[in-house]
């Protein structure tokens, strides 16, 4: 089955095409980086216009790329929630105009489920059931993947997410936006032990996570040196940041595979791309005998990719909907989209 996948829930405008979920035939992604980047963030109303502008341009490469028409597909699928509201309007409507135009199905896709899934394109050979960690800027979560459409929560942030966290410290630290990677980069020449940062334990939730503590902790960190004409150690900080991070994922994400009997993990979001939650899952799931899959950071961020093969398995699923579909600017990842 060949599928178009669209994807607007924030700052990128994606389209991909593919071809029974698992194999990818284009995969087109514009981002609007830097113009959120003057902001030092995504600023949803422009983000929305700049959707608008370029989702016929983004979904016709995608199709060109691809070598096929819409008449050749069988399915057109969006992300409808988490995100952006207005940004995730764009998209599915355009998607949903696309599926009236042909007279074929329209799948609304879970964001957080389509994160899971690029782990399906990029590694043919996985299949539930797994525990899933989506680590972004809006979301770190744990999730049980019982089957490709059903899944449960078994953890998730009471506040900041850990890419949020990261792009906050990164702006007091001068670093240019998107401030994770900044960071990342940063933190290889640093020595993560020079600075003391808090972590925090949800008494009754041993896998929630507050990253809250973690971030306002850091910029305090920063502003007292600043006023006091001290000089801060970046690489220093940003390590023990990241280090900090790591150390309340990776437990947390083994603690819960080994409570629900998985023998497997894979990592999602633009956080997975993170080079110590990545050397730090592939060491500890080295010593139990745990699979880790980790996606290429090409896959990691938002893309059309990860869209078009969810929506694969939710058309499976039979989880369809027609024109009155609506998006959600939060929605649990265990809720189907389709119809509400």
């Amino acid at each position: 089955m060949l599928i178009l996948g669209i994807e607007s829930s924030c700052d990128e405008t994606a389209a991909a095409v593919s071809l029974d979920g698992r194999t990818i035939l284009s995969n087109t992604v514009y981002s609007q980086i830097d113009m959120h980047a003057l902001y030092g963030g995504v600023v949803p109303e422009i983000a929305s216009r700049k959707h608008v502008e370029k989702i016929t341009a983004v979904a016709s490469e995608a199709m060109d790329k691809a070598g096929v028409s819409f008449k050749d597909l069988d399915a057109v699928a969006a992300t409808c929630a988490p995100g952006l509201i207005g940004a995730l309007l764009v998209g599915a409507n355009f998607a949903k105009a696309c599926s009236l135009m042909i007279g074929k199905p329209f799948v609304p896709v879970h964001h957080i489920r389509g994160h899971i899934a690029a782990n399906y394109v990029a590694f043919p050979e996985l299949e539930p059931p797994f525990i899933a960690l989506v680590a972004s800027g809006g979301h770190t979560v744990i999730i049980d993947v019982e089957d490709y459409t059903r899944m449960s929560v078994i953890g998730t942030t009471r506040d900041d997410a850990a890419g949020e966290a990261f792009d906050k410290i990164a702006r007091v630290l001068s670093l240019p936006y998107p401030g994770g990677a900044e960071m990342d980069r940063l933190s290889k020449g640093g020595d993560e032990k020079k600075y003391r940062l808090p972590r925090a334990r949800i008494e009754g939730h041993p896998y929630d996570f507050s990253f809250s503590g973690l971030k306002t902790a850091a910029v305090n960190l920063v502003h007292n040196a600043n006023q006091k004409g001290q000089e801060i150690d970046r690489p220093s900080l940003a390590a023990a940041v990241a280090a900090a991070v790591s150390g309340e994922i990776v437990p947390r994400v083994i603690k819960a595979a080994e409570e629900k009997g998985r023998r497997a993990i894979a990592a999602a979001g633009g956080v997975a791309a993170n080079s110590r939650l990545r050397s730090g899952l592939e060491r500890i799931c080295a010593q139990k005998g745990i699979k880790l899959y980790l996606p290429p950071l090409s896959l990691c961020g938002d893309n059309g990719a990860m869209i078009a093969c969810q929506g694969y398995y939710e058309l499976m699923a039979g989880n369809i909907a027609d024109s009155s579909q609506n998006c959600y600017a939060n929605m649990a990842v265990s809720d189907i989209l389709a119809g509400r």
